[in-house]
């Protein structure tokens, strides 16, 4: 994990606050070795979440079997943050989100395909002691 001095942490706040591009590393969870892969991530009412087209993702596959993975900022602001995910599965949380995602990727005519199919994960980063 790249090391990061107190003060780049405002630089990391600042870069979570709005979407962009990122690499995950999961776990696999047949093989058991890291799988990394670009995505993006979007910032929601304050929230950090990972979403996808609609369709299997095996990233997603791979965080419901190990919710523990690394968030990797790349950049102007760079740092490899331990992460975890929680999938979002509850309806009423999973649509507000979901309507949000497809504004942001003027995908919103399709709605209930992007509801019914595509992944849906909030990340949240463990304190560091």
């Amino acid at each position: 994990m790249q090391s990061t001095m107190p003060t780049d942490q405002g630089r990391i706040d600042q870069a979570l606050r709005h979407g962009q591009t990122i690499d995950i590393t999961t776990t696999g969870r047949r093989t058991g070795l890291p799988r990394r892969i670009e995505t993006v991530f979007h910032n929601i009412d304050g929230q950090v979440i990972l979403s996808g087209m609609p369709g299997p993702r095996s990233w997603y596959a791979n965080l419901l079997a190990n919710s523990a993975f690394t968030f990797h900022l790349k950049g102007p602001v760079q740092a490899d943050l331990p992460a975890h995910a929680r999938a979002i599965t509850e309806p009423v949380e999973r649509r507000r989100v979901i309507e949000a995602v497809t504004r942001n990727w003027n995908a919103s005519d399709r709605l209930e395909t992007f509801l019914a199919h595509s992944p849906l994960v909030e990340v949240t980063f463990p304190e560091a002691n």
